[in-house]
């Protein structure tokens, strides 16, 4: 057994990296630290790392506005660009993120880190390329970083690729190539998947994922299309499928952490009000921690006439503080049927069971993770929103949603968090 509990370091810019950390933490029982705070950062350092996550969130939120919006799209895009793959080549020479990274290790961002680490000679665990590009920089030696999208740059890998002895996690095999052209000796790179909440899982066998998939593909598909053609292969994988569904569906519209594309709501909530009242659907919209959204989603339930079925399918979820909107969103995802969101680390969750619905990306990162959904089969591009009943109707009518939802589970990881704390405590 290792001598220490991992350091566990995420970052909170976005949802991401948090959400990518704390089942590692909650398995493991480790308290997952923050990189901007202490006992890991100076005020001289959160200083600075606010800086870049203001700019992360604002550009983020900024990109879907009407009129600057293509602007910002563009600059985030081209902040994140990911060169091409292919043809086959070493991708390893320096860019001017890892330069960035290492004339600020230089300068010394980073040293409350390695301070910390090397007074527990624990493994450092992050789900943030910064710490574990700047700690490996600097001499330590256990280094473990996960990558949070399927598809990654140039910045996460080290600095000197040929000295390093960083190890990573790779979501996915495109994440795991492309570590490898980046100068990552292939067995430093573990093919894990993400870290999916415990809370979902149900353990190692998968047990609470499997009941939670059962009755999801019940609601998913009233007709059986998708189900009488794959019973077997089905209750294989999951067991026995309910005769009959026990809700309605539900839709989680859930819209990043910065707020981004909040005016979606707007435009498809009015054609599914009917069907709410009805009882035919229900939607969750997810305001995350931030209170001005919160406020804005539900200005937007009053306005289409639905304050009154608030807690009878509709509904807006906040949390103060990103625990406690982790754990709300973790419960109503259990109950959920379809996941509509920006192809941010959310795309992980098609692991679940969970079909997706897309909203514009935010960034070179958001079109691979999307891309890699759509032709896993387990992502769907949405139709016009002003007729989203219809669509939503014909999709779950013809077993396409059910089709999405068993791509998802039966080609996304889902044990990831334990593959991962494996190789971090064995």
């Amino acid at each position: 057994m290792p001598s220490a509990l991992p350091v566990i370091v995420a970052v909170d810019m976005g949802y991401g990296h948090l959400r990518a950390a704390l089942p590692v933490s909650e398995l493991l029982g480790a308290p997952m630290l923050e990189l901007d705070r202490p006992p890991l950062a100076d005020e001289e350092e959160r200083k600075s790392w606010a800086r870049v996550r203001w700019f992360h969130e604002s550009t983020s939120r900024w990109s879907s506005l009407p009129i600057v919006g293509p602007t910002f799209r563009a600059l985030m895009g081209a902040a994140t660009r990911i060169d091409p793959l292919h043809p086959s080549r070493d991708l390893s020479a320096q860019t001017s993120g890892t330069r960035f990274l290492e004339r600020r290790a230089k300068e010394g961002l980073g040293r409350g880190l390695v301070a910390h680490l090397s007074a527990t000679h624990a493994p450092l665990f992050t789900t943030f390329y910064a710490p574990a590009v700047i700690a490996d920089y600097l001499g330590y030696d256990r280094v473990y970083c996960l990558a949070t999208d399927s598809d990654i740059h140039r910045v996460w890998g080290p600095i000197e690729p040929a000295t390093s002895r960083a190890n990573y996690f790779a979501p996915s095999p495109r994440a795991k190539q492309r570590l490898i052209a980046y100068g990552v000796r292939p067995e430093r790179v573990i093919s894990a998947g993400f870290p999916l909440p415990t809370a979902l899982l149900g353990g190692r066998d998968l047990s609470v994922l499997k009941s939670n998939f059962a009755r999801r593909l019940a609601r998913l598909d009233p007709t059986r299309a998708f189900i009488d053609r794959n019973r077997a292969a089905l209750e294989a994988a999951v067991g026995p499928i309910p005769a009959a569904p026990d809700h309605p569906p539900e839709v989680v519209f859930a819209i990043g952490g910065a707020g981004a594309q909040a005016e979606l709501a707007e435009r498809f909530l009015p054609s599914l009000a009917r069907a709410i009242r009805a009882e035919r659907w229900r939607v969750t919209l997810v305001a995350g921690r931030r209170a001005e959204v919160r406020d804005r989603l539900e200005g937007i339930v009053e306005r289409v006439g639905l304050g009154d079925r608030r807690g009878r399918g509709i509904d807006v979820l906040y949390g103060p503080d990103f625990y406690s909107y982790y754990v709300a969103l973790n419960a109503r995802l259990a109950e959920a049927d379809l996941l509509w969101t920006k192809p941010s680390e959310m795309t992980f969750y098609a692991g679940l069971g969970l079909p997706l619905i897309f909203s514009d990306p935010v960034g070179a990162h958001e079109v691979k993770n999307r891309r890699w959904a759509l032709e896993s089969g387990a992502g769907i591009l949405p139709r016009k929103l002003e007729a989203s009943f219809d669509w939503l109707e014909e999709l779950l009518q013809d077993g396409t949603l059910a089709g999405a939802a068993y791509a998802g589970l039966s080609r996304f990881p889902a044990d990831g968090v334990y593959r991962i704390a494996d190789a971090l405590w064995g």
